[in-house]
């Protein structure tokens, strides 16, 4: 039975419902929650380019974790062959694909459709709410670490996985909910936001500074913390990000800064920014103006300086420089 979207559905009800979910992509984020969809029920189909259609078809999904391994065939289409409105839709692109995820999902955005990115910073919240309406697009943050390998796999690469969501507006809350019921029966943290705008802000500030610093020093924040001025860098890079938020009206609270504060000031950690590990592979492309540079751009809305970020920036931009040139 299929849920509809124009009756709200109270909790008991919903267990007896099914949604049909699009997700965009079966890599590394995609893939990963997509299966842990599957397995809490829900109809799930992957919208992927047709040469990955044809790996997942000859051997299935796999996901390695220490939450629960999953293996299984899945359901895929192409961005030619969606022709149907789905009831959720969700985005797990990089900011620099997302015009052409846009394009992609359009066939499958209905009246009721439901859009959850779960992509860093906010500038993907400006560019989709312009497209489709803010009234389809809600909240989401995913905290947790995926790779894709060379075989196709997905691993889990740490014990943690933490996803929320949240409606952006009241008219979503219906169907945010719904949509929370399937995914709060899969394993990992599952939490349903009422200030979700906080949390996208309190994520992309810790991401953010994370992101400037590990890039810039080309280091994990363990190392970068043995150094002199380490500490003291990455404390300033942090505290400019914060006061960004000031004055956006979403500026962290106590228990986001201790938990960012965990993060880029463990001692002898390993942690550093996927996009980090992009530049050490050598990525073509990466996410430096969503995460880095539109940062700074909203700072200066404010007449906020942001002296060491726009140096991160540079140096992320010369990577893109030296990237294109080849």
């Amino acid at each position: 039975m299929q849920v509809s979207w124009n009756n709200p559905l109270n909790r008991s009800q919903y267990k007896e419902e099914s949604v049909k979910i699009l997700v965009l992509g079966a890599g590394a984020l995609g893939g990963y929650y997509g299966a842990r969809l599957m397995e809490a029920g829900a109809d799930v189909t992957f919208l992927v380019r047709a040469p990955h259609t044809a790996l997942l078809r000859d051997h299935g999904l796999v996901v390695k974790s220490p939450m629960g391994d999953f293996s299984g065939t899945v359901t895929t289409t192409t961005a030619e062959e969606v022709s149907h409105p789905f009831d959720a839709i969700v985005l797990t692109c990089k900011a620099y694909d997302l015009e052409s995820a846009a394009n992609s999902i359009a066939p499958a955005v209905g009246k009721d459709t439901l859009i959850i990115p779960l992509l860093n910073g906010l500038a993907a919240y400006d560019m989709l709410d312009k497209r489709f309406g803010a009234h389809h697009v809600a909240g989401g943050v995913s905290y947790i670490a995926t790779s894709l390998t060379s075989s196709g796999n997905i691993v889990h690469l740490s014990p943690s996985d933490k996803l929320l969501v949240g409606a952006r507006q009241p008219a979503q809350s219906d169907r945010v909910e719904a949509f929370y019921e399937f995914a709060s029966k899969s394993n990992g943290t599952r939490m349903l936001s009422d200030n979700i705008e906080q949390e996208l802000w309190e994520k992309w500030v810790m991401i953010c500074a994370g992101a400037a610093v590990t890039c810039l020093m080309r280091s994990s924040i363990g190392d970068i913390l043995k150094t002199n001025e380490g500490e003291e860098i990455i404390k300033s890079i942090f505290d400019e990000c914060i006061a960004v938020a000031r004055e956006a009206g979403y500026e962290p609270g106590a228990e986001a800064r201790r938990s960012a504060g965990g993060v880029l000031l463990a001692q002898h950690s390993r942690w550093a920014a996927s996009m980090m590990r992009d530049i050490d592979a050598n990525a073509p492309r990466i996410e430096a103006d969503a995460i880095v540079g539109d940062m700074i751009r909203r700072g200066e809305r404010y007449a906020i300086d942001t002296p060491l970020l726009r140096i991160a920036y540079t140096h992320l931009q010369a990577y893109q420089v030296q990237r294109s040139a080849r």
